[in-house]
């Protein structure tokens, strides 16, 4: 009997997704078929972090953000409201 089980492969291991114990009694070896259901191989949240962390530095060495001043860009972009009870002398 066939039973299809969700696993990740990864190197020479198979990482189950799910309970797989029914049947399968210590170290007996199994025989299983394996079929590929994407082409790509899945991209793990540390593989990502690797990846941003990499654009971050490539971001940095370009230096594209040289011309700008800190202070000034958060002084222009920031929206200040007002303080409740405070009179606003601007109108």
């Amino acid at each position: 009997m066939l039973r299809t089980f969700r696993a990740i492969l990864k190197g020479n291991l198979l990482e189950w997704q799910e309970e797989v114990n029914q049947g399968l009694q210590g170290d007996c070896p199994v025989q299983v078929l394996v079929t590929f259901i994407q082409e790509e191989p899945l991209i793990t949240t540390h593989s990502r972090g690797q990846q941003m962390a990499a654009v971050v530095e490539q971001l940095a060495q370009t230096q594209v953000f040289s011309g700008i001043d800190p202070l000034v860009w958060q002084r222009q972009s920031r929206q200040d409201r007002e303080r409740p009870g405070e009179v606003n002398d601007a109108t």
